[in-house]
């Protein structure tokens, strides 16, 4: 191969001389990481510019939601969850159930927090939870991880969760991480509860959420994550944990476990998701509008319990209501029904002015294939042109949410930058219109655009370019071996996972960890130490 300096001395003399440091310096200028406010795409792009449900369709949710809470109420109450809702004005009445009167309803959500950050174990992956403002990240309790290369589907392990985390760390376009799976090697529920968090916060700085089984599995919890913020006043000042909390048994009953979960997050100062997750045509309405009024209704319930334990306590509006194939009653997350009903449910935070999340990218295939693409694509794009702040389980999950695989989050990874660039939109001012671009082109130019100034300086900043997708021309293509994107991602699945161990957590404090808490079972060998 020959260099700049081989052609430089080969010309013969009086022949003027190539220089190919000009087009190199272009070439690393342009291959130089971008600051933040400049990059095509980035976390918290603003959407909600798709709405599914008109100004007079979100009213008579509302107006249903209120009527629910009112007549029907919540079943299924712990006693401590009576007493508190009880002191704010709920009812507990003859038959056993809360009602929520509708001023209480209405009180709560004006007054409930809103506009509030939920902090990274690195400032640098802070997300602002309001607004519009979209965020993608994982979700999931799987009970198998996909085996690619085998084409098979095998039980889910504590390595696995290790692993997807330190994935999602590097993968720029995934801007948090919650438990995707379930370790399966680990029966005891409290060991499972306290590895699967010990997994998650040690594999990324990102934010992260995560799940109890029962209320006495969340002290040890908040003891190791106060020691990792290095203290309890560090970590209640910037929470880089929340709880993924299914308070909520649809239809219209209190979970008895979960409900003393959330209690004692909301005392160690986790913030909560408020989690309904309802399958229309079986714990939820069959119509898609029944479907979010009883999503909606369960999730303010929730808002008023949390707001009773205390007051203004971070708490995401956590609408998941789930599809049915309803000739077969099988989830169904990848369907388009699924992608209405999550871009409804943004809308109803939206008119609440409160912080939203909800679910999308839940394909039903089995393997990252094309129906994964198209179902994965069209579901998260729905979801953040609806401006929904936080799309949980928008990569990696395959099944339904019965299996997740490793490759599919570098896959995913490049469909979610698509998905964000289409959120963001395009930006009409006076130099994008390019009536003197255009001008000097056609009027003094060489008739086209290659080259030009406005190209060389937009290309990085207004367009999005994937990773591992492929963009060659069906020569390039075949001259390369004819790769394909799946190869692709499971090279660089094992490269990151024989490179990548990260170290935001000090060795000292992992130490006195592994000291302090005996079952802490992930070994070091599998942390690269």
């Amino acid at each position: 191969m020959s260099t700049a300096l081989d052609e430089r001395d080969a010309k013969p003399a009086g022949q003027p001389i190539r220089r190919s440091g000009g087009r190199e310096a272009r070439r690393a200028m342009r291959a130089a990481p971008l600051a933040d406010d400049i990059r095509p795409i980035r976390p918290g792009l603003e959407g909600g510019r798709y709405k599914p449900l008109g100004q007079d369709d979100l009213a008579r949710i509302h107006e249903a939601v209120l009527t629910l809470l009112e007549t029907v109420g919540f079943a299924n109450a712990i006693p401590s969850c009576i007493e508190a809702l009880t002191r704010v004005g709920a009812s507990y009445d003859a038959d056993g159930r809360i009602r929520f009167p509708r001023e209480l309803v209405l009180a709560t959500i004006k007054t409930a927090a809103r506009n509030f950050t939920l902090y990274g174990q690195d400032p640098r992956h802070d997300m602002q939870v309001q607004g519009t403002r979209v965020h993608y990240g994982t979700a999931g309790a799987a009970v198998h991880l996909v085996d690619v290369e085998r084409r098979e589907y095998r039980e889910s392990l504590l390595q696995d969760i290790y692993d997807a985390a330190r994935l999602v760390e590097g993968l720029d376009n995934i801007h948090f991480f919650q438990r995707p799976m379930v370790p399966r090697d680990i029966p005891n529920p409290a060991d499972m509860d306290f590895n699967t968090l010990y997994a998650c916060v040690m594999g990324t700085s990102k934010h992260v959420g995560t799940s109890f089984t029962v209320r006495e599995n969340v002290a040890p919890a908040l003891e190791m994550l106060y020691a990792i913020a290095g203290g309890e006043e560090n970590f209640r000042a910037r929470p880089f944990v929340s709880n993924s909390n299914c308070f909520v048994v649809p239809p219209m009953k209190f979970a008895e476990d979960a409900c003393g979960v959330l209690e004692s997050c909301v005392e160690g100062g986790i913030p909560i998701l408020l989690l309904s997750a309802g399958q229309a045509g079986a714990t939820a309405p069959a119509a898609i509008a029944g479907a979010v009024v009883q999503a909606v209704a369960e999730v303010l319930a929730g808002l008023v319990y949390v707001n009773a334990l205390k007051p203004g306590h971070p708490a995401i509006f956590g609408t998941w209501p789930f599809v049915s194939d309803l000739r077969t009653g099988a989830m169904s997350g990848g369907s388009a029904e699924q992608a209405l009903l999550t871009a409804a449910c943004a809308q109803m935070a939206q008119f609440y002015d409160l912080p939203g999340g909800s679910a999308a990218g839940m394909a039903d295939s089995k393997l990252p294939d094309i129906q994964s693409g198209y179902e994965k694509g069209i579901t998260n794009v729905m979801a953040g042109l609806s401006g929904l702040n936080l799309v949980y389980e928008s990569a990696g999950m395959h099944a339904s949410l019965l299996g997740f695989c490793l490759e599919s989050l570098i896959i995913d990874n490049d469909m979610l930058g698509h998905c964000q660039r289409c959120v963001r939109g395009i930006e009409v001012t006076d130099a994008a219109l390019s009536i003197d671009t255009i001008a000097e082109v056609c009027l003094n130019g060489p008739g086209h655009y290659l080259g030009n100034e406005q190209t060389l300086r937009l290309m990085q900043t207004e367009y999005f370019y994937p990773a591992i997708g492929d963009r060659f021309s069906p020569k390039e293509w075949n001259e390369k071996g004819k790769p394909d994107i799946l190869q692709r991602a499971i090279v660089e699945k094992k490269r990151v996972l024989a490179e990548r161990f990260p170290r935001h957590v000090p060795r000292q404090v992992d130490d006195r960890l592994r000291a302090k808490f005996a079952n802490i079972l992930l070994p070091r060998t599998g942390m690269g130490g």
